[in-house]
């Protein structure tokens, strides 16, 4: 492990942190499932306990620690801002739960024409999904054999639907394939056709560094979303960045307290942006975390972070390859550098859900298994039919998650190590040598599998 991997280490709260094995060994717990939530950073957790110290109520308290939590939450939008590089034009950026708050937020701002239509891709979360789909006419652009989007086209639906398309929208790293599409030049592309762009960089955020640019650059993003959680400040704070004036009329999504400059009897009258789409007292602990990560991670260089990834990732692909019975899904070498560090993959004779429990109880590594909330694209990349998929709908309707399809996904973060990668493909090639230690049963419900006999206390570990 070279020094700088060392010392970036050191900035991740609990990495080396010892769990019990099946065996009741303990050894140095593997997280690579980061694209789920990533741990803390420690330069995080310092600067909530600093600002635990002062807070108190945000805006309109007059006492100094009421001033100090009210300028610690502003100097939380400008820092971000900066690592969106959204600091030019008339931008805004709303604090939220989480991405998928975000995302309805925005499907909410917009005033849809009853044929306006949202086009976008099937490898996106639910949650770039679900909120336009009740909203309005949503439309996919096709993807090739290897689950890359076919970009070309983008121009051909634009031109059919003319301007009719109000927003294309579409994640900036997929949480399946750990494909990135080209969103700039999906941005001009869309902007030609009078369309705007909303990136959807919960999971590119982390990895990769990101440019919104000049409102006067027809490659702009007009709207970025991401989470908290999954670049390393797991405080339950998101951020939505759009230009002002979306936000600026009607009435809010979520109304309340702070949301308000008067209100009577009959009438209210709403606050400007941001404070428009923020009612209710904010989460001003999640706001600065995820502005310290932000600020930590610009600090370490997002390319020196990008550029480890990525031989990070190109290692692990490489050693997945040589395992027999594992097969990738997606195509990662025809993806080249267009993708961040997330590989799923399926082994044969070997359930996914099982393997990630395997993986867990025996060998002390977190992954993630099942369908990552992201159904239409692992339907398509393990080609199961719509008959098949109604089937198993069925079967969920009667509370039977046995047969739900599933991958293994095994996603990187800055702090993983070559060793690490090591002791994942060491554990991932006896199972797929079926040597696993333990006999495992399936909750029929979950679909997912836990050693025969299991009693665990986890009271040892944390208590209330």
């Amino acid at each position: 492990m070279d020094t700088t991997t060392t010392d970036w280490r050191r900035q991740v709260v609990g990495v080396d942190q010892q769990v019990p094995v099946r065996d009741g060994v303990r050894v140095p717990y593997i997280n690579m499932d980061n694209a789920a939530s990533t741990p803390s950073l420690v330069r995080v957790r310092d600067a909530v306990d600093q600002l635990l110290i002062w807070y108190a109520s945000v805006h309109r308290g007059t006492g100094f620690k009421s001033r100090v939590t009210t300028a610690a939450y502003e100097e939380a939008r400008h820092i971000l801002l900066r690592f969106l590089g959204a600091e030019s034009g008339d931008r805004v950026a709303i604090f939220t739960k989480n991405t998928t708050e975000s995302i309805n937020v925005l499907a909410y701002r917009f005033f849809w024409e009853p044929d306006a239509i949202v086009l976008t891709t099937e490898m996106e979360h639910h949650a770039n999904l679900l909120p336009w789909r009740q909203k309005v006419r949503v439309e996919y652009l096709p993807l090739d054999a290897r689950g890359v989007v076919d970009v070309t086209q983008l121009a051909a639906r634009l031109e059919q639907y003319q301007s009719r398309v109000k927003l294309v929208t579409l994640s900036g790293a997929s949480n399946v394939t750990g494909y990135t599409p080209p969103i700039h030049e999906v941005a001009r592309i869309a902007h030609h056709y009078h369309a705007e762009i909303l990136v959807d960089a919960a999971q590119l955020a982390p990895h990769a560094p990101i440019h919104m640019l000049s409102p006067d650059d027809p490659a702009h993003l007009d709207y970025v979303v991401l989470s908290g959680h999954k670049m390393y400040a797991p405080f339950g704070t998101g951020l939505l960045v759009g230009p002002r004036h979306r936000f600026s009329q009607g009435a809010p999504f979520v109304e309340g307290g702070g949301a308000v400059k008067f209100v009577t009897r009959d009438t209210v009258e709403w606050d400007d942006p941001p404070a428009r789409e923020e009612a209710g007292s904010p989460n001003v602990i999640g706001a600065v975390a995820m502005a310290t990560a932000a600020k930590t991670l610009m600090a370490m260089g997002m390319d020196n972070l990008e550029t480890h990834e990525r031989m990070l990732d190109h290692y692990l692909i490489d050693k997945l390859r040589a395992i027999p019975g594992l097969r990738i899904l997606g195509n990662p070498e025809a993806m080249h550098a267009e993708r961040i560090g997330v590989v799923s993959f399926v082994i044969e004779r070997v359930p996914a859900m099982l393997v990630a429990a395997i993986l867990g109880y025996e060998w002390g590594i977190g992954v993630r298994a099942g369908c990552f909330c992201a159904h239409p694209y692992l339907l398509q990349l393990l080609q199961i039919s719509d008959r098949q998929a109604e089937r198993i709908r069925q079967e969920l309707r009667d509370h039977d998650g046995r047969h739900v399809p599933a991958a293994v996904r095994i996603s990187l973060g800055f702090y993983n190590t070559i060793a690490e990668v090591d002791r994942v493909v060491t554990a991932l090639t006896r199972i797929a040598r079926q040597e696993n230690r333990g006999e495992y049963v399936q909750n029929p419900q979950t679909s997912e599998y836990e050693p025969r006999g299991l009693v665990e206390d986890y009271g040892w570990a944390f208590q209330f």
